[in-house]
């Protein structure tokens, strides 16, 4: 796409091969830049970017080690970057000292070393970071982003942590940076064990499918709106600072679920909802707000649910 102004521009995505990181990845390719990939597992990537269809130099590096943003960005001299590196949204992920590393020290070094290494001539923002829902934490009500921020969780108090960091490193650096706080992004690459992939495995059988209540409600952002969302939110000129990425609608788990389902051919008594206990992490707040968001770009993501998932099915079937 010749008229991106993408095109052309030397682009660096942090976490490639993730689950959002593809997806930029793939978008950032479709926009003709020239683009530089890092992710933390070079064999592991190498099946997903062709399954993505994303055809980019791949360097691996650990994020964790500080030293490595400084001498590769000199090298490579992107115009921007995209950070979406993170740790601790599996739950098998619990180790404090890489959450740290990786959350809060990340978004500093990069912001550190693009003071030396950017390049001028772009005009956009140098710094994309991917934040996250759990920064709200037990704030509640209307989530807007110069509200309360109040995190729980391990994962939400780095997250946070790298938030302001890299808001004040981008402040005394003359930098432009952004982080976008995601909520319940889903879609094609998700991991196994999350709700949709769990309920895209289950078609062919015919055994109950055990839920929770699914009574919390979520802001369900289809993956590719929030690809476009952060491509958008690259492309813009100004000071950048925290940004609700949602749709700012809230559904229950339950209708995400049995609109999900009614899309995949599983039929409503397979669904045991209750079966489960509703994690100890869940937050309960009112529709997320996106006024920000909306008078940056004039947008808001709007796929919905059953859209989304139809996408996700279609992809899935398509790339087995």
């Amino acid at each position: 796409m010749s008229d991106s102004p993408y095109h052309g521009v030397r682009v660096l995505v942090l976490g490639a091969s993730g689950f959002i990181g593809r997806w930029v990845a793939r978008a950032l390719a479709e926009a003709g830049a020239d683009l530089r990939l890092v992710v933390r597992d070079p064999a592991a990537a190498t099946p997903i970017f062709d399954r993505w269809e994303v055809r980019a130099p791949v360097a691996w590096f650990d994020l964790s080690d500080d030293r490595w943003s400084d001498w590769f960005l000199a090298e490579v001299q992107p115009a921007i970057v995209f950070n979406l590196a993170g740790y601790g949204v599996n739950p098998a992920e619990r180790e404090e000292a890489a959450a740290r590393a990786l959350n809060t020290r990340l978004p500093a070094s990069l912001a550190d070393a693009m003071t030396r290494h950017r390049d001028d001539r772009w005009h956009g923002q140098h710094i994309v970071h991917a934040g996250s829902a759990l920064e709200y934490g037990t704030a509640g009500g209307d989530l807007s982003e110069d509200g309360p921020a109040t995190p729980t969780t391990l994962y939400g108090r780095t997250k946070l942590a790298g938030t302001i960091a890299l808001r004040e490193a981008a402040y005394h650096a003359e930098l432009r940076a952004t982080t976008a706080r995601l909520f319940t992004v889903y879609g094609p690459g998700e991991p196994a064990y999350r709700l949709l992939p769990t309920l895209l495995a289950a078609r062919p059988a015919d055994a109950s499918i055990p839920l929770s209540a699914g009574s919390q409600l979520r802001d369900f952002t289809y993956v590719e709106d929030v690809a476009d969302g952060l491509l958008r939110l690259g492309a813009q000129a100004g000071e950048g600072g925290v940004v609700n990425l949602a749709t700012g609608r809230l559904s229950s788990v339950r209708t995400f679920v049995e609109s999900a389902a009614e899309v995949l051919g599983i039929v409503p008594a397979r669904l045991d909802f209750g079966a489960l206990p509703t994690r100890t992490e869940e937050q309960q707040h009112d529709p997320v707000n996106v006024t920000r968001l909306r008078g940056l770009l004039a947008w808001v993501p709007d796929t919905g649910i059953a859209n989304g998932v139809r996408r996700t099915a279609r992809f899935v079937d398509a790339t087995r």
